[in-house]
């Protein structure tokens, strides 16, 4: 379910090359990776989008099944009871 939205995210925006997060800074983060030596600018246009799609359905189901939908707001504690209970969110358990 989770890549049938993804896919129609990357259909919706595949004539237009916008992203909200900064390329350079996402370079940037590539690059700090040994194994990286070169990066393609598609890659770096995929890999960007893909985080920025990642974020917003992390954000979107944390808000869901989150506690701050009273006041309209996504608070941290949404976002870790997110990865503690959802499987797909598991491997973030750690960081949040």
């Amino acid at each position: 379910m989770a890549s049938s939205v993804v896919e129609e995210k990357l259909l919706e925006n595949a004539g237009s090359r916008q992203v909200s997060l900064p390329i350079s800074r996402v370079k940037l983060i590539m690059k700090s990776s040994p194994d990286v030596s070169s990066i393609n600018q598609d890659a770096l246009f995929l890999t960007a989008k893909a985080t920025e799609l990642f974020v917003q359905y992390l954000a979107s189901y944390s808000y869901k099944k989150g506690t701050g939908k009273e006041k309209k707001t996504l608070i941290y504690s949404d976002l870790a009871k997110a990865a503690e209970e959802s499987e797909q969110f598991q491997f973030l358990s750690e960081c949040l």
